[in-house]
């Protein structure tokens, strides 16, 4: 019996040490992907800032940029490209399935690009907000940053067919002849170098990668970053301005505050909320509206002017600085500030006459002389009368004519009080008078 417990515990005893010494399995690794989705702006770059940095923290092995966008704004497409630059992870731009204008620019600084079997990337001109091509200017310098973005991963591509992308002079065989844009398919990317592989899907990739063991973290944006890049895109900030704009116009003509004047309360948080959120705008430039509107305030209590004409300039400048662009900012308050023009003469023309604030600052009566209004009275029918000096004519002073006290000038002369004086003119307020014989 003791035997056979004793080599019970020694059993037990090496089988302890053999589990105690087995080295332990190491930790999956771990891979985030972020989407990269709709159009480019900075509402989107500040999702994807974030996303890197989370990846970083977490010590990523790579992180996969779902690309699926028709382009957007350069500067925003040139601050995702920045962080892609500095970042040491692993990126890998995935196709999936558009990197059209800014999409294939910011796709060409990632690692690695992967397409999907429908994955397209190319049709890079630069065009301005109104949609027609930028100046020579603004193509030069975007030729030249397609070129550094083709050059700028240690797979070196050829920088022509990036060129291509943005410019339609240059002729790509039959892939984009003269006059045409160049947008690679997943086989032409592949052959050209611009791409690593096509893939069914993220999975796939995953395996192609392989990583298809490793965690997958996938990064959404929260509802705070849709908002912002909703309230940032250039399409909404000229309507958002406008709604303000306008909401406090139709403010000004309604008596106490409501609807309309909270309308464009919200309207404008809403604008500075975005850009906040989005990091084009620091609280300086909140604080700076803040100013500006406290002045206007103030302006409805002190006479003179000064302050509301500065707290309407720090009102526009902090709009203006609100966004990283200003001449597209220029542009939105230009077009906010003609819809409120509008809204005023709209108010004026059809509603004016039922606006209380409007009949207290427009003097709406006509004051004719149908109306009893009369600017002075003419006094014709002194002419010939006798009157009697009350005062020193020299030459004016007063007369009583029939008990009346008169203001009266001589022709030029000076008549002594208590004389008589005979009215030979009348010119206006003006009677005129000459001393009586």
């Amino acid at each position: 019996m003791r035997k056979g417990t004793v080599l019970f515990l020694a059993a037990a005893f090496l089988f302890s040490l053999i589990f105690t010494f087995q080295p332990v399995k190491a930790a999956d690794e771990v891979v985030y992907v972020a989407p990269l989705e709709k159009e480019v702006e900075r509402g989107l770059a500040s999702f994807l800032e974030r996303s890197i940095e989370e990846a970083e923290e977490a010590s990523a092995a790579a992180i996969i940029f779902d690309i699926d966008t028709p382009g957007g704004a350069v500067d925003a497409a040139d601050e995702i490209a920045q962080a892609f630059e500095k970042t040491d992870l692993r990126t890998i731009a995935f196709v999936n399935p558009n990197a059209i204008s800014a999409g294939a620019f910011i796709a060409l600084y990632a690692d690695e690009i992967y397409m999907t079997n429908s994955g397209k990337m190319g049709a890079a001109a630069v065009i301005t907000s109104s949609g027609s091509d930028a100046d020579k200017k603004a193509q030069s310098n975007w030729l030249a940053a397609m070129t550094v973005a083709a050059e700028s991963s240690e797979h070196n591509r050829d920088p022509k067919y990036a060129r291509a992308m943005a410019d339609a002079s240059i002729d790509i065989e039959d892939w984009a002849p003269e006059g045409e844009l160049l947008t690679l398919t997943h086989s032409q990317a592949f052959e050209v170098g611009y791409s690593e592989g096509t893939v069914d899907n993220l999975d796939a990739l995953l395996v192609e990668l392989g990583f298809q063991n490793a965690e997958v973290r996938t990064i959404e944006p929260s509802f705070l970053e849709n908002l912002a890049r909703f309230i940032t895109n250039p399409i909404i900030v000229p309507i958002l301005l406008s709604v303000a704009s306008l909401g406090l116009v139709v403010e000004l003509y309604s008596p106490g505050f409501g609807v309309a004047g909270t309308m464009g309360l919200i309207a404008l948080m809403m604008f500075f909320f975005g850009h906040l959120v989005a990091g084009l705008a620091g609280f300086e430039v909140m604080i700076l509206f803040l100013i500006g509107v406290a002045l206007i305030i103030a302006e409805f209590f002190v006479a003179g002017g000064i302050l509301g004409i500065l707290g309407l300039a720090a009102v526009f400048v902090s709009i203006l600085l609100a966004g990283n662009n200003i001449v597209f900012m220029g542009i939105s308050i230009s077009i906010a500030l003609l819809v409120a023009v509008i809204g005023m003469v709209i108010m004026v023309k059809f509603l004016g006459k039922n606006l209380d604030l409007l009949k207290k600052i427009i003097l709406r009566d006509s004051t004719n002389a149908e109306s009893g209004f009369v600017s002075n009275v003419h006094r014709h029918e002194l002419v010939g009368k006798i009157g009697l000096t009350r005062t020193p004519l020299r030459p004016s002073g007063t007369i009583i004519i029939d008990e009346e006290r008169i203001d009266a000038v001589t022709e030029g002369g000076y008549i002594n009080k208590e004389k008589k004086v005979r009215v030979v003119k009348v010119e206006g307020s003006r009677i005129i008078v000459r001393e009586a014989e």
